[in-house]
Protein backbone atom coordinates (compact mmCIF):
# COMPACT_ATOMS: atom_id res chain seq x y z
CA UNK A 1 0.00 0.00 0.00
CA UNK A 2 1.51 3.22 -0.89
CA UNK A 3 -1.41 6.42 0.22
CA UNK A 4 1.12 8.70 -0.32
CA UNK A 5 1.91 8.44 -3.57
CA UNK A 6 -2.34 8.05 -3.97
CA UNK A 7 -2.47 11.39 -1.87
CA UNK A 8 0.18 13.43 -3.62
CA UNK A 9 -2.36 12.97 -7.45
CA UNK A 10 -4.61 15.17 -5.13
CA UNK A 11 -2.56 17.80 -4.04
CA UNK A 12 -3.85 20.67 -7.05
CA UNK A 13 -7.17 20.05 -5.95
CA UNK A 14 -7.29 19.91 -1.93
CA UNK A 15 -5.05 23.07 -1.85
CA UNK A 16 -7.86 24.49 -4.68
CA UNK A 17 -10.29 23.89 -2.37
CA UNK A 18 -8.85 24.81 0.53
CA UNK A 19 -8.62 28.24 -0.32
CA UNK A 20 -11.71 28.43 -1.86
CA UNK A 21 -13.12 27.87 1.64
CA UNK A 22 -10.91 29.76 3.42
CA UNK A 23 -11.95 32.94 1.21
CA UNK A 24 -15.50 32.24 2.43
CA UNK A 25 -15.50 31.09 5.80
CA UNK A 26 -19.25 30.42 7.77
CA UNK A 27 -19.87 30.34 11.75
CA UNK A 28 -22.07 28.16 13.34
CA UNK A 29 -24.16 25.55 12.52
CA UNK A 30 -25.43 26.63 9.29
CA UNK A 31 -23.00 26.86 6.25
CA UNK A 32 -24.92 26.59 3.35
CA UNK A 33 -21.78 27.38 1.13
CA UNK A 34 -19.45 25.30 2.57
CA UNK A 35 -21.90 22.22 2.20
CA UNK A 36 -22.91 22.98 -1.35
CA UNK A 37 -19.37 22.92 -2.06
CA UNK A 38 -18.62 19.53 -0.20
CA UNK A 39 -21.50 17.72 -2.06
CA UNK A 40 -19.85 19.31 -5.29
CA UNK A 41 -16.61 17.62 -4.88
CA UNK A 42 -18.58 14.16 -4.16
CA UNK A 43 -20.45 14.33 -6.55
CA UNK A 44 -20.53 11.04 -8.98
CA UNK A 45 -18.22 9.12 -6.13
CA UNK A 46 -21.45 6.56 -5.75
CA UNK A 47 -21.84 7.60 -2.14
CA UNK A 48 -24.69 7.57 -0.31
CA UNK A 49 -25.70 11.28 0.67
CA UNK A 50 -27.43 12.81 2.95
CA UNK A 51 -27.47 16.30 5.03
CA UNK A 52 -28.66 17.66 7.82
CA UNK A 53 -32.38 18.31 8.64
CA UNK A 54 -31.36 21.02 11.99
CA UNK A 55 -27.62 21.83 10.61
CA UNK A 56 -25.88 22.19 6.99
CA UNK A 57 -23.99 18.78 8.04
CA UNK A 58 -23.23 16.18 4.74
CA UNK A 59 -23.16 12.51 5.82
CA UNK A 60 -21.87 10.34 2.91
CA UNK A 61 -21.18 6.62 3.67
CA UNK A 62 -19.63 4.59 0.70
CA UNK A 63 -19.87 1.18 0.53
CA UNK A 64 -17.18 -1.45 -0.08
CA UNK A 65 -17.50 -3.76 -2.45
CA UNK A 66 -14.60 -6.32 -1.84
CA UNK A 67 -14.86 -9.76 -2.64
CA UNK A 68 -13.99 -10.06 1.28
CA UNK A 69 -17.00 -8.14 2.08
CA UNK A 70 -19.04 -10.26 4.90
CA UNK A 71 -22.64 -11.11 3.34
CA UNK A 72 -24.17 -9.07 6.47
CA UNK A 73 -22.93 -6.88 9.58
CA UNK A 74 -20.12 -5.58 7.38
CA UNK A 75 -17.58 -3.16 9.35
CA UNK A 76 -18.09 0.26 9.49
CA UNK A 77 -15.80 2.59 10.37
CA UNK A 78 -16.48 6.65 10.50
CA UNK A 79 -14.15 9.54 9.63
CA UNK A 80 -15.08 12.94 10.85
CA UNK A 81 -13.96 16.98 9.43
CA UNK A 82 -15.44 19.63 10.81
CA UNK A 83 -16.18 22.37 8.98
CA UNK A 84 -17.26 25.73 10.62
CA UNK A 85 -14.46 28.65 11.32
CA UNK A 86 -14.13 31.36 13.84
CA UNK A 87 -15.57 34.71 15.04
CA UNK A 88 -12.40 35.98 13.58
CA UNK A 89 -11.08 38.88 11.74
CA UNK A 90 -8.31 37.61 9.89
CA UNK A 91 -4.70 39.76 9.84
CA UNK A 92 -2.93 37.75 7.44
CA UNK A 93 -1.97 39.25 4.08
CA UNK A 94 -2.67 36.03 2.22
CA UNK A 95 -4.00 35.76 -1.53
CA UNK A 96 -6.92 33.88 -0.14
CA UNK A 97 -7.58 35.88 2.84
CA UNK A 98 -11.36 35.73 4.41
CA UNK A 99 -13.28 37.78 1.89
CA UNK A 100 -15.69 37.69 5.08
CA UNK A 101 -15.65 40.39 7.68
CA UNK A 102 -15.11 38.68 11.46
CA UNK A 103 -14.86 35.70 10.17
CA UNK A 104 -11.72 33.34 9.71
CA UNK A 105 -11.03 29.52 9.42
CA UNK A 106 -8.10 30.01 12.47
CA UNK A 107 -8.75 26.44 13.76
CA UNK A 108 -7.71 24.92 10.38
CA UNK A 109 -11.22 23.21 10.07
CA UNK A 110 -10.90 24.05 6.07
CA UNK A 111 -8.19 21.71 6.05
CA UNK A 112 -9.40 18.85 7.31
CA UNK A 113 -12.86 19.68 5.17
CA UNK A 114 -10.45 19.37 2.20
CA UNK A 115 -8.24 16.18 3.58
CA UNK A 116 -11.78 14.38 3.98
CA UNK A 117 -13.02 14.72 0.35
CA UNK A 118 -9.56 13.67 -0.63
CA UNK A 119 -9.83 10.39 1.58
CA UNK A 120 -13.41 9.99 -0.06
CA UNK A 121 -11.87 10.11 -3.52
CA UNK A 122 -9.15 7.40 -2.79
CA UNK A 123 -11.60 5.14 -1.23
CA UNK A 124 -14.05 5.62 -4.13
CA UNK A 125 -11.44 4.75 -6.26
CA UNK A 126 -10.67 1.32 -4.70
CA UNK A 127 -13.99 0.65 -3.18
CA UNK A 128 -14.04 -2.95 -4.82
CA UNK A 129 -10.74 -4.15 -2.72
CA UNK A 130 -12.27 -2.54 0.59
CA UNK A 131 -14.37 -4.93 2.63
CA UNK A 132 -16.72 -2.50 4.66
CA UNK A 133 -18.59 0.58 4.77
CA UNK A 134 -17.17 4.19 5.45
CA UNK A 135 -19.42 6.86 7.17
CA UNK A 136 -18.15 10.65 5.85
CA UNK A 137 -19.03 13.17 8.82
CA UNK A 138 -18.61 16.67 7.45
CA UNK A 139 -19.44 18.32 10.48
CA UNK A 140 -20.78 22.17 10.98
CA UNK A 141 -21.26 23.93 14.68
CA UNK A 142 -17.42 22.60 16.16
CA UNK A 143 -16.56 25.63 17.57
CA UNK A 144 -18.78 25.54 20.97
CA UNK A 145 -22.16 24.80 19.16
CA UNK A 146 -21.64 21.38 19.98
CA UNK A 147 -22.56 20.28 15.74
CA UNK A 148 -21.38 16.68 16.84
CA UNK A 149 -24.22 16.03 19.57
CA UNK A 150 -26.50 17.14 16.67
CA UNK A 151 -25.57 15.09 14.06
CA UNK A 152 -25.03 12.07 16.30
CA UNK A 153 -28.89 12.73 17.34
CA UNK A 154 -29.76 12.93 13.97
CA UNK A 155 -28.26 9.51 13.27
CA UNK A 156 -24.48 9.68 11.67
CA UNK A 157 -23.22 7.05 13.81
CA UNK A 158 -25.71 4.19 12.28
CA UNK A 159 -25.64 6.16 9.13
CA UNK A 160 -24.52 2.64 7.18
CA UNK A 161 -27.16 0.74 8.58
CA UNK A 162 -25.37 -0.21 11.60
CA UNK A 163 -23.34 1.38 14.36
CA UNK A 164 -19.93 2.43 13.78
CA UNK A 165 -17.17 -0.16 15.05
CA UNK A 166 -14.40 2.60 14.99
CA UNK A 167 -14.26 6.38 14.39
CA UNK A 168 -11.10 8.53 13.62
CA UNK A 169 -10.47 12.03 13.44
CA UNK A 170 -7.76 14.57 12.41
CA UNK A 171 -7.35 18.37 13.64
CA UNK A 172 -3.88 20.33 13.28
CA UNK A 173 -2.09 22.30 15.19
CA UNK A 174 0.52 25.29 14.25
CA UNK A 175 2.21 25.10 17.48
CA UNK A 176 2.55 20.56 17.98
CA UNK A 177 6.31 20.51 17.03
CA UNK A 178 7.98 19.74 12.85
CA UNK A 179 5.15 20.36 10.22
CA UNK A 180 3.45 16.90 9.10
CA UNK A 181 4.46 15.13 12.34
CA UNK A 182 1.10 13.33 14.15
CA UNK A 183 0.83 12.64 17.63
CA UNK A 184 -2.19 11.05 19.72
CA UNK A 185 -2.67 9.08 23.20
CA UNK A 186 -4.90 6.68 24.54
CA UNK A 187 -7.37 7.27 27.41
CA UNK A 188 -8.28 11.37 27.97
CA UNK A 189 -6.55 13.38 25.05
CA UNK A 190 -8.54 17.10 25.86
CA UNK A 191 -9.91 18.37 28.67
CA UNK A 192 -13.61 19.09 29.19
CA UNK A 193 -14.76 22.50 29.37
CA UNK A 194 -17.71 24.18 30.99
CA UNK A 195 -18.61 27.71 31.49
CA UNK A 196 -19.25 29.30 35.00
CA UNK A 197 -21.28 32.36 35.50
CA UNK A 198 -21.52 34.06 38.55
CA UNK A 199 -23.43 37.27 39.63
CA UNK A 200 -22.79 38.99 43.10
CA UNK A 201 -25.67 40.85 44.11
CA UNK A 202 -24.91 43.96 47.10
CA UNK A 203 -26.53 46.58 48.29
CA UNK A 204 -25.29 50.09 46.00
CA UNK A 205 -24.03 52.95 47.96
CA UNK A 206 -21.46 55.77 47.85
CA UNK A 207 -18.34 54.59 48.53
CA UNK A 208 -17.50 56.78 51.68
CA UNK A 209 -20.18 54.86 53.65
CA UNK A 210 -19.52 51.64 52.66
CA UNK A 211 -20.66 49.86 55.74
CA UNK A 212 -24.30 51.07 55.11
CA UNK A 213 -24.11 49.65 51.56
CA UNK A 214 -22.93 46.05 50.63
CA UNK A 215 -20.26 46.05 48.01
CA UNK A 216 -20.29 43.47 45.40
CA UNK A 217 -16.82 44.20 44.12
CA UNK A 218 -14.86 42.84 47.01
CA UNK A 219 -17.18 40.11 47.50
CA UNK A 220 -16.47 39.28 43.89
CA UNK A 221 -12.97 40.07 43.90
CA UNK A 222 -12.88 37.49 47.29
CA UNK A 223 -14.60 34.81 45.14
CA UNK A 224 -12.37 34.97 42.21
CA UNK A 225 -9.16 33.75 44.62
CA UNK A 226 -11.57 31.63 46.54
CA UNK A 227 -12.03 29.69 43.33
CA UNK A 228 -8.20 29.31 43.17
CA UNK A 229 -7.72 27.98 46.47
CA UNK A 230 -10.81 25.57 45.71
CA UNK A 231 -9.07 24.31 42.41
CA UNK A 232 -6.09 23.89 44.20
CA UNK A 233 -6.73 22.05 47.05
CA UNK A 234 -10.03 20.79 46.63
CA UNK A 235 -9.09 18.41 43.75
CA UNK A 236 -5.74 15.66 43.55
CA UNK A 237 -2.87 17.31 41.58
CA UNK A 238 -2.52 14.67 39.26
CA UNK A 239 -6.37 15.03 38.41
CA UNK A 240 -7.00 18.73 38.23
CA UNK A 241 -9.22 21.13 37.68
CA UNK A 242 -8.26 24.70 36.06
CA UNK A 243 -10.08 27.32 36.38
CA UNK A 244 -9.49 30.73 34.54
CA UNK A 245 -11.70 34.16 35.12
CA UNK A 246 -12.37 35.65 31.69
CA UNK A 247 -14.34 38.49 32.51
CA UNK A 248 -15.52 40.92 35.09
CA UNK A 249 -17.81 44.05 34.83
CA UNK A 250 -19.57 45.80 37.59
CA UNK A 251 -20.43 49.61 38.23
CA UNK A 252 -19.15 52.27 36.51
CA UNK A 253 -15.50 54.03 35.45
CA UNK A 254 -17.31 57.47 35.35
CA UNK A 255 -17.84 57.01 39.11
CA UNK A 256 -15.60 55.29 41.02
CA UNK A 257 -17.25 56.89 44.12
CA UNK A 258 -20.09 54.99 43.53
CA UNK A 259 -20.66 51.42 45.01
CA UNK A 260 -22.26 49.26 42.25
CA UNK A 261 -25.59 47.15 42.78
CA UNK A 262 -23.94 43.92 40.96
CA UNK A 263 -21.03 42.71 40.02
CA UNK A 264 -20.53 39.78 37.26
CA UNK A 265 -17.73 37.46 36.08
CA UNK A 266 -17.71 34.45 34.09
CA UNK A 267 -14.77 31.66 34.03
CA UNK A 268 -13.89 29.07 31.61
CA UNK A 269 -13.18 25.57 33.90
CA UNK A 270 -10.99 22.46 32.40
CA UNK A 271 -11.30 18.66 34.04
CA UNK A 272 -10.27 15.58 32.68
CA UNK A 273 -11.97 13.17 34.26
CA UNK A 274 -15.94 13.12 35.09
CA UNK A 275 -15.25 12.53 38.74
CA UNK A 276 -13.51 15.76 38.94
CA UNK A 277 -16.09 17.85 36.59
CA UNK A 278 -19.13 16.69 38.82
CA UNK A 279 -17.63 17.48 42.24
CA UNK A 280 -16.67 21.20 40.97
CA UNK A 281 -20.65 21.30 39.45
CA UNK A 282 -21.66 19.53 42.63
CA UNK A 283 -19.46 22.21 44.98
CA UNK A 284 -18.94 25.52 43.76
CA UNK A 285 -22.43 26.94 44.28
CA UNK A 286 -21.86 26.02 48.27
CA UNK A 287 -18.78 27.74 47.86
CA UNK A 288 -19.87 30.70 46.46
CA UNK A 289 -23.05 31.24 48.60
CA UNK A 290 -21.06 30.51 51.63
CA UNK A 291 -19.13 33.65 51.22
CA UNK A 292 -22.14 35.81 49.94
CA UNK A 293 -24.04 34.95 53.12
CA UNK A 294 -21.31 35.71 55.44
CA UNK A 295 -21.40 39.40 53.95
CA UNK A 296 -25.05 39.61 54.12
CA UNK A 297 -25.19 39.48 49.60
CA UNK A 298 -26.75 37.29 47.82
CA UNK A 299 -25.31 35.38 44.37
CA UNK A 300 -26.62 33.71 41.35
CA UNK A 301 -24.25 30.55 40.23
CA UNK A 302 -24.39 28.75 36.98
CA UNK A 303 -22.47 26.17 35.20
CA UNK A 304 -22.76 26.15 31.81
CA UNK A 305 -21.98 22.19 30.60
CA UNK A 306 -19.54 22.31 28.18
CA UNK A 307 -17.94 19.19 26.22
CA UNK A 308 -16.16 16.53 27.77
CA UNK A 309 -13.68 15.27 28.42
CA UNK A 310 -11.96 13.99 24.67
CA UNK A 311 -11.54 9.78 25.95
CA UNK A 312 -9.88 7.77 23.00
CA UNK A 313 -9.84 3.70 23.04
CA UNK A 314 -6.68 2.29 23.60
CA UNK A 315 -6.99 -0.50 21.06
CA UNK A 316 -7.70 2.23 18.35
CA UNK A 317 -5.47 4.50 19.38
CA UNK A 318 -2.65 1.63 18.85
CA UNK A 319 -4.00 1.17 15.76
CA UNK A 320 -3.55 4.68 14.87
CA UNK A 321 -0.18 5.16 15.61
CA UNK A 322 0.60 1.99 14.06
CA UNK A 323 -0.74 2.85 10.61
CA UNK A 324 1.00 6.37 11.21
CA UNK A 325 4.11 4.55 11.63
CA UNK A 326 3.86 2.40 8.68
CA UNK A 327 2.82 4.71 6.03
CA UNK A 328 5.04 7.96 7.27
CA UNK A 329 7.56 6.58 9.04
CA UNK A 330 8.03 6.21 12.89
CA UNK A 331 10.30 9.63 12.70
CA UNK A 332 6.41 11.05 12.12
CA UNK A 333 4.67 9.77 15.36
CA UNK A 334 5.28 10.83 19.00
CA UNK A 335 2.81 9.63 21.82
CA UNK A 336 1.47 12.95 23.69
CA UNK A 337 2.79 12.38 27.37
CA UNK A 338 -0.05 14.70 29.04
CA UNK A 339 -3.41 15.28 27.44
CA UNK A 340 -4.04 18.65 25.99
CA UNK A 341 -6.11 21.94 28.21
CA UNK A 342 -8.52 22.01 25.09
CA UNK A 343 -11.65 20.51 24.19
CA UNK A 344 -13.45 19.05 21.66
CA UNK A 345 -17.21 17.65 20.51
CA UNK A 346 -16.04 14.96 19.16
CA UNK A 347 -15.76 13.26 22.79
CA UNK A 348 -19.52 13.04 21.61
CA UNK A 349 -18.55 10.55 18.75
CA UNK A 350 -16.37 8.54 20.95
CA UNK A 351 -18.39 8.41 23.96
CA UNK A 352 -20.79 5.90 21.65
CA UNK A 353 -17.47 4.92 19.27
CA UNK A 354 -14.68 3.39 20.00
CA UNK A 355 -12.17 5.72 18.09
CA UNK A 356 -9.00 8.35 17.89
CA UNK A 357 -8.06 11.74 17.80
CA UNK A 358 -4.82 12.35 16.09
CA UNK A 359 -3.23 15.68 15.94
CA UNK A 360 -1.01 16.72 12.77
CA UNK A 361 1.40 19.71 13.40
CA UNK A 362 0.85 22.38 10.35
CA UNK A 363 1.92 25.92 12.31
CA UNK A 364 3.78 28.11 9.38
CA UNK A 365 6.05 30.76 10.74
CA UNK A 366 5.30 34.35 10.90
CA UNK A 367 6.74 36.81 8.42
CA UNK A 368 10.16 37.68 9.83
CA UNK A 369 10.48 35.31 12.69
CA UNK A 370 9.98 31.59 13.75
CA UNK A 371 7.19 32.26 16.11
CA UNK A 372 4.04 30.05 15.51
CA UNK A 373 0.21 31.90 16.05
CA UNK A 374 -1.87 29.62 18.12
CA UNK A 375 -4.80 28.09 16.97
CA UNK A 376 -7.95 30.73 16.80
CA UNK A 377 -5.01 33.68 16.44
CA UNK A 378 -6.30 35.93 13.84
CA UNK A 379 -2.72 35.57 12.42
CA UNK A 380 -2.50 31.78 12.59
CA UNK A 381 -1.12 30.26 9.27
CA UNK A 382 -1.14 26.40 8.51
CA UNK A 383 0.99 24.59 5.64
CA UNK A 384 -0.88 23.51 2.96
CA UNK A 385 1.94 20.89 2.68
CA UNK A 386 -0.34 18.74 5.22
CA UNK A 387 -3.22 18.62 3.30
CA UNK A 388 -2.17 15.42 1.03
CA UNK A 389 -0.82 13.24 4.18
CA UNK A 390 -4.31 14.16 6.27
CA UNK A 391 -6.36 12.61 3.39
CA UNK A 392 -3.63 9.72 3.14
CA UNK A 393 -4.57 9.24 6.85
CA UNK A 394 -7.48 9.29 6.92
CA UNK A 395 -8.03 6.93 3.49
CA UNK A 396 -5.64 4.35 4.90
CA UNK A 397 -7.30 4.34 8.49
CA UNK A 398 -10.64 3.50 7.13
CA UNK A 399 -9.48 0.75 5.00
CA UNK A 400 -6.74 -1.07 7.18
CA UNK A 401 -8.66 -0.61 9.98
CA UNK A 402 -11.70 -2.51 8.12
CA UNK A 403 -9.59 -5.06 6.42
CA UNK A 404 -8.72 -5.83 10.18
CA UNK A 405 -12.25 -5.88 11.07
CA UNK A 406 -12.79 -8.65 8.73
CA UNK A 407 -9.83 -11.04 9.66
CA UNK A 408 -10.89 -10.53 13.06
CA UNK A 409 -14.20 -12.40 12.24
CA UNK A 410 -13.73 -14.03 9.49
CA UNK A 411 -13.72 -18.11 10.07
CA UNK A 412 -10.56 -17.94 7.05
CA UNK A 413 -7.19 -17.51 7.83
CA UNK A 414 -5.98 -14.12 8.01
CA UNK A 415 -4.12 -14.42 4.38
CA UNK A 416 -7.46 -14.78 2.94
CA UNK A 417 -8.63 -11.05 3.37
CA UNK A 418 -6.74 -8.58 1.15
CA UNK A 419 -5.50 -5.42 1.87
CA UNK A 420 -6.54 -2.67 -0.54
CA UNK A 421 -3.60 -1.47 -2.86
CA UNK A 422 -4.03 2.37 -3.40
CA UNK A 423 -0.65 2.35 -5.26
CA UNK A 424 -2.23 1.04 -8.00
CA UNK A 425 -4.96 4.29 -8.33
CA UNK A 426 -2.52 6.75 -9.98
CA UNK A 427 -0.98 4.20 -12.08
CA UNK A 428 -3.95 2.44 -13.31
CA UNK A 429 -6.27 5.85 -13.61
CA UNK A 430 -4.22 8.56 -14.31
CA UNK A 431 -6.41 10.82 -12.17
CA UNK A 432 -8.83 10.96 -9.30
CA UNK A 433 -11.51 12.25 -11.80
CA UNK A 434 -11.07 9.32 -14.15
CA UNK A 435 -11.66 6.59 -11.62
CA UNK A 436 -14.64 8.98 -9.46
CA UNK A 437 -16.29 8.74 -13.42
CA UNK A 438 -16.09 5.13 -13.03
CA UNK A 439 -17.82 4.72 -9.83
CA UNK A 440 -21.50 3.94 -9.49
CA UNK A 441 -23.93 6.79 -8.46
CA UNK A 442 -26.95 5.96 -8.55
CA UNK A 443 -27.12 6.26 -4.80
CA UNK A 444 -26.71 10.14 -5.02
CA UNK A 445 -30.08 10.71 -5.56
CA UNK A 446 -29.95 10.31 -1.90
CA UNK A 447 -28.69 13.61 -1.76
CA UNK A 448 -31.89 15.48 -2.33
CA UNK A 449 -33.48 16.20 0.65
Amino acid sequence: MDARTLSSGLAKRLTTLRRDIHRKPEVGLHLPETQRRVLSELEGLGLEITTGRSLSSVTAVLRGTSPDRPTSDAPVVLLRADMDALSVQEENDLEFASEISGAMHACGHDLHTSMLVGAAHMLAAQRDEIPGDVVLMFQPGEELHDGAAIMVAEGVLDAAGRRADAAYALHVFSDRGQVGSFSTRADTIMSAADTLKVTVIGRGGHSSAPYRAIDPVTLAAEMVLALQTFVTRRFDVFDPVVIGIGAISGGDLAAPNAIPERVRFSASVRSWSAASRDRFQAEVGPLLEGIAAGHRAGVVVEVLPGYPATITDSVETDFAARTITETFGADRFTRLKNPLACSEDFSRVLAKVPGSFIVLSAGEELEGGSEHADNHSARVRFSETVLTDGAALYAQLAADRLTELVRDTSPVSTSAVSTPDFSTFSSSTGSPEATAASAPTTSLEKAVR
